[in-house]
């Protein structure tokens, strides 16, 4: 794919009609720098978790725990709350190591091509944030997870999948009620034209829906996106402001004498983006209604929650196997996250590459399905220039080797999307 990248530096003539010389070679360059820090940041992560297995650093990181929470008063026999010490000092050291590999992402590669919109107070800021809700919400479930497998006897991999089954769903159902908006903020769609038409397309499928929010993405990044939420009678879309031309803070000047937020954000008004028309918005959230009405949604829950199923049931089978715990250093103790770790993390690391191919070309396959139902909706037509608008404003490199696309790309390559709407917007 690299080789892709260094190679195609003029536009195929196939795609003559859909991108400018310029806007294809600032995607080549962007892909490129992205492929780079791909490998170099795989590469280090790669070493890394060589040498903390080689090293000890799993065992010495456990035994350092031990001695904190014994301090605090809590023996050997409070192995919960060792645990929650072990995983809060492992999340701590993933935060701290990864840190100078997120900066750069963000302040060389994503503002080199004009996406970053963060000052450094509010990167910081929005991480330190991060950390925080990460751990409110990843103790206290551990903590429970642990407490049910040392409660649960011979079937505690039953209960243990249900308990992730209930978490997923409510974490599912708030997500975008009350964590998202910890760190975007979120604003109901005005009252007008695209609202209405939004309603009126929910309402010709029978979409629930309740509400329309708009978030603004622009203080973070100029990239652009769209997604619905919510259980039952109560779904929500929610659209980034930076995927409407009237709404994205983009593409408008500021007013005279205004500074807005200025101390958190940057506007960078010489990277300005298209955005979309209201007719290519309505077919953007076209897809993906199609994804809710074709029951991708379910079917993908479904999916991942036969596959959870199975993981605790071959957990259960393999937590008793000293051996495992002995090659990580674990002589003595067989702790409950230890045994979680080194069977999801390691032992089943082929399984879920494989799981992993497999999930991305059902995905595909759902994407071409959103797409003709979209088409369906009669919105061929503007779905069509609304995916080149977006490839555009993204940055996306439409030439792709095929082994790589077919391994790593969850959406088909923009052309197969094209060649599939062509003949419905011809007509």
């Amino acid at each position: 794919q690299r080789r892709v990248y260094r190679t195609t530096t003029h536009v195929p003539q196939e795609l003559g009609q859909i991108m400018d010389s310029e806007t294809f070679e600032k995607s080549r360059l962007y892909q490129l720098d992205k492929s780079t820090f791909s490998f170099w940041s795989g590469l280090y992560s790669e070493v890394e978790g060589t040498m903390i297995l080689l090293c000890g650093g799993i065992p010495f990181l456990w035994n350092l725990s031990g001695q904190i929470s014994g301090r605090a008063g809590f023996g050997p026999e409070y192995e919960i709350v060792q645990s929650l010490v072990f995983l809060l000092l492992a999340t701590l050291f993933s935060a701290v190591t990864g840190l100078p590999w997120s900066l750069y992402n963000t302040f060389v590669i994503e503002e080199k091509h004009g996406f970053n919109q963060q000052t450094l107070g509010f990167f910081f800021k929005d991480a330190i944030k991060k950390f925080i809700v990460t751990q409110c919400i990843l103790l206290p479930v551990t903590s429970l997870l642990l407490y049910i497998i040392k409660i649960g006897g011979d079937y505690f991999f039953i209960y243990a999948w249900l308990f992730t089954l209930v978490v997923s769903l409510v974490l599912v159902t708030i997500y975008a009620d009350y964590i998202a908006p910890l760190f975007d903020k979120f604003i109901p769609l005005p009252e007008g034209e695209l609202k209405q038409q939004i309603e009126t397309m929910a309402k010709s499928i029978d979409f629930p829906l309740t509400k329309v929010y708009v978030v603004e993405g622009s203080k973070r990044s100029s990239h652009s996106n769209a997604y619905f939420y919510g259980f039952f009678k109560n779904k929500r879309i929610v659209l980034f402001d930076t995927l409407l031309e009237d709404y994205s803070a983009l593409n408008k000047e500021p007013a005279e004498g205004e500074d807005g937020e200025n101390e958190e954000t940057k506007s960078k008004t010489k990277n300005k983006k298209q955005g979309c028309k209201n007719e290519e918005v309505l077919a953007v959230l076209g897809h993906e209604l199609g994804h809710w009405k074709l029951g991708h949604t379910i079917k993908n829950i479904i999916i991942s929650q036969m596959n959870s199923f199975l993981c605790f049931f071959l957990f259960a089978v393999l937590i008793g196997q000293k051996e495992l715990f002995s090659a990580f250093g674990f002589y003595d103790t067989q702790p409950t996250l230890i045994g979680l770790m080194i069977i999801f993390q390691f032992i089943f690391s082929p399984y879920n590459e494989v799981l992993s191919f497999c999930l991305t070309v059902l995905s595909r396959r759902f994407e071409f399905q959103a797409d003709a139902f979209a088409k369906e909706l009669g919105k061929a037509k503007d779905l069509y220039s609304a995916l080149i608008k977006l490839n555009k404003d993204n940055l996306g490199f439409p030439v792709s080797d095929w082994i790589f696309s077919m391994w790593h790309y969850s959406h088909p390559p923009l052309l197969e999307r094209l060649q599939a709407l062509k003949d419905a917007k011809q007509e």
